[in-house]
């Protein structure tokens, strides 16, 4: 099955001060060009109230265990601390204020403003004290997921849809006084990715309270004014060498839904792919990405643009609609924030960066949860998906368990996977990582 897309060109020259000519490689070795455009998408946020004083952050002691308890955010180099008010109506985003946002794949909107925004490292946490290697259970067994891959080679087969997204959560009990931003900085040293963040919000306004670590590789949507950016992943591989046509056939089928999502909010003929089949480098593995971008036509809010563009097509499939019924059907659990959005939105500035919420942990209760999956077409080896899941969350899951208070260090031998508890039985695993997977 052959896609065609229009519009597609190899550089994109600089539209505004905040973005950079994209250089399309192949190369692996090559810097990536989202990660530069990212930088330069950072450089104009940083805009509150100048350096903090010597040595402090506003709001946060130099030394100190973590944030205040009135609630704190961290994206990019920018710190937001002290909560005025919480909702889950998306057109608060285009009042004003500094937003910070979560919005789980089954598109529940949470929304948290802040008094306080300014540049500021990532505050520092305590030591983290996560869960044993193997506390951690799964949705799915190797099992279940091997026959969901084979269902949906089935629909495609039979025409009802070209390409889902099969996930699975992974759960594991912590201690009551594990803190976020200590696994946030465990995360940053072992697994920096480009559009990390962490929540970290109380109970306001009837709005529930928000722990979440991110370390998303993925931009769901950048705007800057009028102009919004979508950059999908799809393709993983532990070198470029590994990615297939399979790969890149999957990441043009998906190219063409987030294009024809921001078709329906933005001007027409302004979007348009700005890059295509870049493979980008990651602590791990590398990603096959491209870009689409538009400009909205006025009158259209966020509201509109989630509407349009929830759930990430990336994560999902095409057609999306019957993708997400196909995910109804085979996925017993909720994915909550993992596969939906997380970031800010800077309502004053016209700025605003959200991730796909991949590659990231959140409580739930007195448990924390990982997601992972794979993309599935008829192309798929439904063992080679399950493989591939488990290569997307060997290194964070493994950073997250604890043995004596310490990330465990990932493995590195694609062989040596540890068994892992699987849903509703008690296996032990004897590594970092539970058979648990990946996130696309």
């Amino acid at each position: 099955m052959l896609y065609q897309l229009s519009h597609v060109r190899t550089f994109s020259p600089p539209r505004s001060g905040f973005e950079r000519a994209v250089n399309i490689s192949r190369r692996p070795n090559r810097e990536s060009n989202r990660l530069t455009a990212s930088a330069a998408w950072d450089s104009g946020l940083r805009r509150r109230a100048g350096p903090p004083p010597r040595g402090s952050v506003r709001g946060v002691p130099a030394r100190g265990p973590h944030p205040p308890a009135r609630g704190a955010a961290w994206f990019g180099g920018l710190l937001a601390t002290d909560v005025a008010e919480a909702s889950v109506d998306p057109a608060v985003l285009d009042r004003g204020g500094w937003w910070a946002v979560v919005a789980t794949f089954e598109e529940q909107y949470r929304f948290w403003r802040f008094r306080d925004v300014r540049p500021a490292p990532l505050p520092p946490g305590g030591r983290w004290h996560g869960p044993s290697p193997s506390a951690w259970s799964t949705s799915l067994d190797r099992q279940a997921y091997v026959d969901g891959v084979r269902e949906i080679r089935r629909r495609v087969r039979e025409g009802a849809v070209y390409q889902v997204n099969l996930c699975r959560v992974l759960s594991a009990p912590l201690p009551p006084d594990a803190d976020p931003w200590s696994l946030a900085g465990v995360l940053a040293e072992g697994n920096p990715a480009p559009f990390a963040g962490v929540v970290d919000t109380p109970d306001l306004d009837g709005v529930p309270a928000a722990r979440l670590v991110s370390a998303s590789p993925e931009l769901f949507l950048a705007r800057h004014g009028d102009v919004v950016r979508s950059s999908p992943i799809k393709g993983t591989g532990v070198t470029a060498a590994d990615l297939r046509s399979k790969d890149e056939a999957e990441n043009v089928m998906i190219v063409d839904l987030v294009r024809n999502d921001l078709q329906r909010v933005c001007r027409p003929g302004t979007v348009e792919v700005t890059a295509l089949l870049v493979v980008e480098q990651h602590p791990g593995l590398v990603h096959l990405v491209s870009t689409v971008e538009g400009r909205l036509r006025p009158g259209a809010g966020w509201a509109d643009l989630l509407a349009a563009t929830m759930p990430p097509g990336s994560v999902s499939g095409a057609p999306k609609s019957s993708a997400l019924r196909a995910i109804a059907d085979l996925e017993p659990v909720p994915r909550g924030p993992y596969c939906g959005a997380v970031g800010f939105v800077d309502a004053d500035s016209g700025v605003a960066r959200l991730a796909v919420g991949i590659r990231s942990f959140w409580w739930d209760g007195d448990e924390l949860r990982f997601g992972t999956g794979a993309g599935i077409t008829w192309g798929s080896d439904a063992d080679g998906e399950w493989v591939e899941t488990e290569l997307k969350a060997r290194r964070l899951v493994g950073l997250a368990s604890a043995v004596g208070g310490h990330g465990v260090e990932p493995q590195q031998d694609e062989d040596a996977r540890p068994g892992v508890a699987e849903s509703g039985s008690s296996g032990t695993a004897g590594a970092a990582l539970p058979t648990g997977g990946a996130d696309r």
